[in-house]
């Protein structure tokens, strides 16, 4: 998609509105296939703007924290899903007011609040998050299952004695994984709590699961769902809560070039930090796609491996910390000031977690409309915002 760079002020992310509802599309089609329900992790996507739309197609929302809770209380509705290592008792009261279901990380937790979840006005679902210690993710900072994981009960502590008031269980072993990866967990999951799934009403599958994505077996996930209920007839509901296959390849970050420079190589400063603004680059890490641009002398045609191409640059970020490094690319012509380049794929996991380090502004956001090619101003950051954090 070219979106129309000239009228927007960088860095900017902007989200496409026909890509997203592309992704809600499928999503939807596999709700209806199997009769589960999805529900949006708002750990990887919580711009709020879009909820609207989100939940014409999905089932509500996950929260990891009271205010996820709350934006999803205010601006999503459906079922409103909590689930977190540990509780604050002084958030409680508020978790009791606005979600459908609560998910403990152990016994203790359970114990500890079993007794005000079951005294709250509103009934509220309670659940069980097991590790089924099997691991799929190779990234072991992003594994649930590592050895040592904080992160649901495994066999040897779960005490089946103290399950009276619990009516789901909850595991999540993913990471941008595909069907293959779930096919093998649930077997896993089935050997060390199967005799405790035939007692619940509700499971709950996690996230990590890169529906969205080409490559995706979406026909096997469908046939992975319906078999478990096949397979475990008490079960009413199969609750999915990916966040990546929500926003996955729907926005992208727009930077412009500040300056270029020549230390070895040369390298292009560009208005958007990597350690700011797409700090899973640095994190996972990965090499972001650039998928276009405008130059000085026309439109750009992405960027190439090192060498690729005929002028290759280390693009970098605007702060002091010295390992603020996108990558290094190469580009058909060489770039000038001013030029704009479009990273792809920015709209998961960037908004959420992106800071005001160095006291660099964060993008703005944008949604991009494509019938009719028009980008709207949705947020517009300053320095207040850096101030009001601080104090």
């Amino acid at each position: 998609m070219e979106y129309p760079l000239n009228n927007l002020q960088t860095p900017c992310y902007v989200i496409d509105l026909g890509l997203l509802r592309k992704n809600l599309e499928l999503l939807e089609e596999v709700q209806v296939r199997t009769g589960c329900r999805i529900l949006l992790a708002q750990k990887g996507y919580a711009a709020w703007s879009t909820y609207g739309l989100c939940r014409q197609y999905l089932a509500g929302a996950a929260a990891s924290s009271l205010h996820e809770a709350k934006l999803a209380h205010e601006y999503f509705g459906g079922e409103l899903h909590l689930c977190t290592p540990a509780y604050r008792d002084d958030d409680m009261d508020d978790y009791l007011r606005i979600v459908d279901h609560i998910v403990f990380n152990s016994f203790s937790q359970w114990g500890r609040f079993k007794h005000t979840v079951q005294a709250a006005p509103k009934k509220i679902a309670c659940g069980l998050r097991v590790n089924p210690m099997h691991s799929e993710v190779k990234t072991k900072i992003y594994d649930p299952c590592a050895p040592g994981s904080r992160l649901g009960i495994i066999r040897e502590f779960f005490d089946a004695g103290r399950l009276d008031g619990i009516t789901g269980l909850h595991f999540h072993t993913l990471c941008e994984l595909n069907a293959d990866s779930l096919a093998r967990t649930l077997p896993a999951v089935e050997r060390q709590f199967g005799d405790v799934i035939r007692t619940m009403d509700w499971i709950n599958f996690g996230g990590g699961h890169h529906i969205t994505r080409a490559d995706y077996d979406v026909d096997l996930l469908c046939e992975l769902i319906i078999g478990f209920y096949k397979r475990y007839r008490n079960i009413k509901m199969i609750y999915l809560e990916p966040g990546e296959a929500i926003a996955l390849n729907t926005g992208v970050l727009v930077a412009s070039v500040l300056d270029i420079m020549h230390n070895a190589l040369d390298i292009a400063i560009l208005d958007a930090s990597c350690a700011a603004h797409m700090p899973d680059v640095l994190e996972m890490p990965y090499r972001p796609t650039i998928i276009s641009g405008a130059g000085c002398s026309g439109h750009i045609n992405g960027g190439g491996q090192p060498g690729e191409k005929k002028h290759t640059y280390r693009l970098a970020g605007p702060t002091c910390l010295a390992g603020d490094v996108i990558g290094d690319y190469s580009f058909d012509n060489p770039l000038a000031v001013g030029d704009k380049l479009v990273f792809g794929d920015m709209a998961h996991y960037t908004m959420v977690k992106n800071t005001m380090f160095n006291g660099v502004n964060l993008p703005d956001i944008v949604l991009y409309d494509p019938d009719t090619n028009e980008c709207k101003l949705q947020r517009r950051f300053t320095y207040d915002d850096f101030k009001s954090r601080l104090s």
